[in-house]
């Protein structure tokens, strides 16, 4: 099939974190569940938390999040530039699933103008087998500054001819003006794409909205495709990026619950922090409390377990911690016989030095760690992507103090720089497929562990054998997490499909053929 001739829709927002991630994967959800075959897609996207795609590369995840609402297998085409922000002003690249190069903002500018080819060709290999494709912009059209080289907004919807729908956030305020001041600074070029508006995150009586849109309309002529309405679900699903993690609510505090006490996780908030969805499964537990630590608060005293995230950039985020005083709280935490595990940069962090001799990731240099694994980590080598499964081992590792037992299921996917080793390696504590050697390491006193396994504390069997050791013996059922993302999406398609008039989304998106 030609790609010109398969219905596509874009949804752009009037600003950055409006909600577009959470309603292409609902109408992905909606729209597969009405038998047809949905792909999303998303031409860049800047983001920490990224997927490894069945085709061996990675997206950002809330493509990923899309796919599975969708129905699909994950492919580097449905998010062809990835941006990882590794300092303020600079990124790592990554197109079509492999790394490209690092740049600094401006440099990018300069740089997205050859990446353009690149987008439509992945879109091209979407559409090609698609009923419909789904297309998530990023930002505002409305940074009008930027449009000379924008391949994520206007700059994709022109060169694709793919009609747009702005998405509004009611939930800031002012959600009007940002309709009618979007649609004012377009230019009439770009002005024709744009056929309709959502508004998103309402709260209260919609008829109150009935007013505002005349307005609208009268206006820009832009017609309503519905008014969706604030949807109590959304910290069910992954977050698209950190963005989340400075919102209350999205890891909300916990009383004690059924089983009696209440597991406390500590979780520093590092600058640079990546795929933090990992601590999803852990707060979707009712007898878990996850405490995200914040810069200039102290990790509680009485906490059971210390975990260290992923990071973009490991010996920045250790620099950071170090700063902030959390490694003097770990120190004492471990000191009292407290649980730490890191996972990806986290690992990292536990040894006695990170290495990074070819500013891999930043400056060239080197940074002391927390010393709490006896290993080292050096940023050299090729980027590992790959998806997989095992089982925990306990070979060489402490018969007493462990915080899992042997042969427990655990699935997940690495994406990382570096290579760690030294004498905590040869008590590994992951039997992964592929692997010739344990991946990880433990301990002398079994209560530190540190791997490069994303995604294990979605595997239920192993998320209850530790949540025990922490003093959750007599936990309540296990929760099946993977099954809970997969209810909150249909649940989110249920709430589309009673809020927005998804029959004119789908004629809009045939309208591109006619």
């Amino acid at each position: 099939m030609n790609a010109q001739s398969v219905p596509a829709l874009m949804l752009q927002g009037t600003g950055s974190d409006v909600g577009k991630s959470m309603l292409v994967a609902g109408l992905c959800r909606a729209f597969a569940r009405r038998g047809l075959r949905v792909r999303p897609f998303k031409p860049q996207n800047m983001s920490n938390n990224a997927a490894v795609t069945d085709d061996g590369g990675e997206i950002g995840r809330a493509q990923a999040l899309q796919a599975r609402a969708a129905g699909v297998p994950t492919t580097v085409h449905m998010n062809p530039v990835l941006l990882k922000p590794q300092s303020d002003i600079g990124a790592q690249v990554v197109v079509q699933g492999k790394v490209l190069t690092s740049a600094k903002a401006r440099d990018y500018y300069r740089l997205k103008r050859d990446l353009l080819p690149k987008v439509i060709e992945s879109f091209e290999i979407m559409a090609n087998d698609a009923d419909l494709v789904l297309v998530e912009g990023a930002g505002s059209p409305a940074e009008v500054n930027l449009r000379a080289s924008d391949i994520a907004n206007m700059g994709f919807a022109e060169a694709a001819g793919v009609p747009v729908i702005l998405v509004g956030d009611i939930d800031r305020g002012g959600v009007i003006a940002s309709i009618v001041g979007t649609h004012a600074l377009l230019s009439d070029s770009d002005r024709k794409w744009l056929r309709g508006y959502v508004i998103n995150k309402f709260r209260g009586d919609v008829s109150l909205f009935a007013s505002a849109t005349d307005i609208i309309e009268q206006t820009c002529g832009l017609k309503s495709y519905g008014i969706a309405t604030y949807w109590p679900g959304a910290h069910k699903l992954p977050a698209e990026d950190g963005v989340a993690l400075e919102k209350a609510g999205k890891y909300q505090r916990k009383q004690d619950g059924a089983s009696g006490s209440v597991i406390r996780i500590a979780v520093p908030h590092l600058p640079r922090i990546a795929n933090f969805d990992d601590l999803d499964p852990l707060a979707a537990e009712a007898d878990v409390e996850l405490l995200v630590i914040k810069p200039g608060q102290v990790i509680p005293a009485d906490c059971d377990l210390v975990l260290l995230p992923g990071s973009k950039s490991t010996m920045a985020d250790l620099r950071f911690l170090k700063e902030q005083g959390w490694d003097i709280d770990i120190l004492a935490h471990h000191r009292r016989g407290g649980a730490v595990i890191g996972i990806c940069g986290g690992y990292q962090m536990l040894g006695r030095m990170v290495h990074d001799p070819n500013g891999v990731e930043g400056e060239p240099g080197s940074e002391t760690g927390l010393g709490l694994l006896d290993v080292e980590t050096v940023m050299a080598g090729d980027k590992t992507l790959r998806k997989t499964d095992g089982l925990t081992v306990m070979s060489h590792a402490p018969s007493s103090g462990a915080l899992f037992s042997a042969d427990v299921a655990v699935n997940g996917y690495e994406i990382h720089m570096g290579r760690t080793d030294g004498p905590d390696r040869a008590r590994g504590w992951l039997a992964l497929a592929g692997i010739s050697e344990p991946d990880g390491a433990i301990s002398t006193d079994g209560r530190v562990m540190g791997c490069y396994l994303h995604g294990l504390f979605g595997s239920d069997a192993f998320r209850q054998n530790l949540l025990a050791s922490l003093g959750g013996k007599d936990r309540v059922a296990l929760h099946d997490f993977e099954a809970g993302v997969d209810a909150a999406l249909d649940e989110l398609a249920d709430h589309l499909e009673a809020c927005l008039d998804l029959d004119g989304l789908l004629e809009l998106a045939r309208s591109r053929t006619k």
